[in-house]
């Protein structure tokens, strides 16, 4: 099936942005962003979450212009980057990607070779990978948009909705 221009049914749909972006971020605004087709064939969504500072305890209020807030079973972590993308995009420049890619989320794999020979004395540049505490790779291929903010409540919430509508009508 040949199609040409527009929406192609055939490829894999995934948001990609920043959440520096506007929309981006907790809570996902779905109308910034409408998603783009994946280059692959065989590709995945992808969210990578990295959490930096402060879990389980209190943030100070002179930082609260660069926090940006996230809510995981209770625990706020001071900063947050959520990044939206297609697998085959982030291969290339990220060396941290779990070597299990099926559906679901994971914590990053640890590179031993990332910056094995250097000595930089400049602690901005990341070359170790090592500013954020915590990252997590959420993996997903079977929807397209499918790495937004919250998949599960929204289709739970949805199918709720669809059950109390069914009931009513009966």
């Amino acid at each position: 099936m040949k199609v040409s221009g527009g929406w192609n049914p055939l490829k894999l749909y995934c948001y990609r942005c920043v959440s520096t972006h506007p929309g981006c971020a907790t809570p996902f605004n779905w109308l910034w962003y409408w998603g783009e087709i994946c280059p692959e064939a065989d590709d995945k969504c992808v969210k990578i979450i990295e959490r930096k500072g402060a879990i389980g305890s209190e943030i100070p209020d002179c930082a609260v212009y660069i926090v940006s807030h996230s809510w995981n079973a209770g625990v706020v972590s001071a900063e947050t980057m959520i990044t939206r993308e297609c697998l085959s995009s982030v291969r290339s420049v990220r060396t941290d990607i779990p070597a299990d890619h099926y559906e679901g989320c994971r914590p990053a794999a640890k590179d031993v070779r990332l910056a094995h020979y250097v000595n930089n004395t400049i602690k901005e540049l990341d070359i170790r990978r090592d500013y954020y505490d915590e990252t997590t790779w959420c993996f997903c291929y079977f929807d397209n948009r499918c790495n937004d903010a919250t998949p599960t409540a929204s289709s739970v919430g949805l199918l709720a909705l669809c059950v109390l509508y069914a009931m009513t009508l009966l």
